[in-house]
């Protein structure tokens, strides 16, 4: 197993380059503009199965330049929200895949957990999209916030009683833990039977620096054992240099494969 697993959005140069790799992952990154052309999402995703690459969505993060936040005091981001899950269930079902999505990024409007009402909010919404599709979303902890690492109610009120199929980003649950690599063993630990699917990327542990496997503070010798048997990608930051350009990607796949 090679352990190339990458992520793209849908242009064309930007998916020729991951594919020279022989990836066996590929995720598609969206925007809020490709979900009013599904037509190019399902050729994409066509395009990349018949290469015999398992492929994964990732929702769009932003509604009209605003980060998604799955319990908005907007109501026009609210029915957003929905609509683009049923418009993204839509094309999983059609195509057999999966997509991730979040409840809210650390920009989001509401992210404080300790707010046991918001948090009775985010559950109630969840179960909402559940509704519309039990099958086709994994759902992503972010850095802060009620859907985050560092919210001790996350297990106990959403996950377990959910069963709320989950993407780990041990990145963002490393920042949400301070950094401490106790601390991420014991959320893996926890967490890892409710992921089949984890975004890998090293951090220093203090804001969202998205860094190549082996250039942060993370202890991938320990995280190693909760995903080398599940889906993952290496999702390194790529906005300050060539999106064209997996190498990042590429040479954190070398440093998983080295690791003992």
């Amino acid at each position: 197993m090679n352990y190339i697993r990458l992520k793209t959005g849908l242009n064309i140069q930007d998916i020729e380059d991951r594919v020279q790799y022989n990836p066996e992952i590929i995720e598609l990154h969206l925007t809020e503009h490709d979900l009013y052309e599904p037509e190019i999402i399902t050729q994409r995703i066509r395009l990349l199965k018949s290469r015999g690459i398992r492929v994964y969505l990732h929702q769009p993060m932003t509604f009209k330049g605003q980060y998604l936040d799955i319990i908005s005091s907007d109501q026009n981001m609210r029915d957003h929200y929905n609509w683009s899950c049923k418009a993204l269930a839509s094309i999983c079902n059609q195509e057999d895949i999966q997509c991730v999505i979040h409840c809210h990024y650390t920009a989001s409007e509401n992210t404080d957990y300790q707010n046991a009402m918001k948090r009775k909010e985010t559950r109630k919404r969840i179960e909402e999209v559940l509704h519309i599709c039990n099958t086709a979303f994994l759902w992503e902890d972010s850095v802060k916030g009620i859907f985050s690492a560092e919210n001790p109610f996350l297990f106990s009120e959403i996950v377990e009683p959910l069963n709320l199929p989950l993407t780990i980003d041990v990145s963002h649950s490393f920042i949400a833990l301070q950094g401490d690599n106790q601390s991420l063993e014991e959320h893996l630990e926890r967490f890892h039977i409710f992921a089949s699917y984890f975004h890998l990327v090293d951090s220093m542990g203090l804001i969202h620096d998205a860094l190549p496997l082996g250039t942060g503070r993370i202890d991938w010798r320990m995280v190693k054992p909760y995903v080398k048997d599940k889906d993952f990608i290496f999702e390194i930051d790529l906005s300050s240099s060539n999106f064209t350009d997996c190498t990042p990607m590429v040479i954190s796949a070398d440093y998983f494969k080295w690791i003992e």
